[in-house]
């Protein structure tokens, strides 16, 4: 696989951009608490850039479930803003969900034990805008609050591409069910979530895929081997 820096360089060609968003990633990173790194933020603004170069007569949204504090929503909003393309933010802003789900250990071996209880990973709507406004583009943003069961089933907007990063197998599931049939051709959707056990059972169900996605299963990259998946819309 190509070094995501290499990917990165190539989609954005100009030494001049590349060097700001960098430079604003980095400024983000610093000020807003971000349970990511540069790698896994930059394998979806890679494939932002990708859906932009080869679809530009589209007008798809990019998507964003699961913000914590707005570091991500920030840093997406930025490229969004270079790119010409606004974004929805999903999110509870009260943490994660009730939930009785038993997550043990990573794909990679570390514990994440008690990572997913009640109200974890909170970031208040006031604050998540806050956080965009002072270091990303909020004009570019539309914010829903509420559960992922409540908002998205009534989801009408064309998708370019979705990024999600809720922890929980359940709220992966609801966002694939809902993010997915609305995906323009040659759309694509990325999860931060790909090493954890219960997650990745959800992206390789095949009767979860036919029966309630309502397509045959995609191919997952990065299924089983990589903390970032990518599954892709047929053109």
């Amino acid at each position: 696989m190509i070094p995501i820096n290499a990917e990165f360089r190539k989609n954005c060609p100009d030494a001049a951009e590349r060097a700001r968003i960098t430079k604003a990633f980095r400024v983000i990173s610093r000020k807003v608490q971000c349970p990511h790194n540069e790698s896994h933020v930059l394998t979806f603004v890679v494939e932002m850039m990708k859906y932009c170069n080869n679809h530009s007569e589209t007008e798809g949204l990019f998507v964003e479930a699961g913000c914590f504090k707005g570091g991500s929503t920030a840093k997406f909003s930025l490229v969004a803003r270079s790119l010409g393309r606004k974004m929805v933010v999903y999110d509870s802003y009260e943490g994660i969900p009730e939930n009785k789900e038993d997550h043990q250990k990573s794909i990679f071996g570390y514990s994440i034990n008690n990572w997913f209880n009640e109200g974890a990973f909170k970031g208040g709507l006031e604050e998540v805008q806050h956080n965009v406004q002072t270091y990303g583009d909020i004009s570019l943003c539309s914010f829903v609050k509420g559960w992922f069961d409540e908002t998205l089933p009534s989801i009408n907007i064309d998708i370019a591409g979705a990024y999600i990063d809720v922890d929980l197998a359940s709220s992966t599931r609801t966002c694939i069910k809902y993010f997915y049939p609305r995906l323009l051709p040659g759309g694509f959707l990325v999860s931060q979530d790909g090493d954890f056990p219960l997650v990745i059972e959800v992206f390789d169900d095949d009767e979860f895929w036919e029966k309630e996605v309502g397509c045959k299963k995609p191919e997952i990259h990065g299924l089983r081997t990589n903390k970032m998946l990518t599954v892709y819309k047929d053109d």
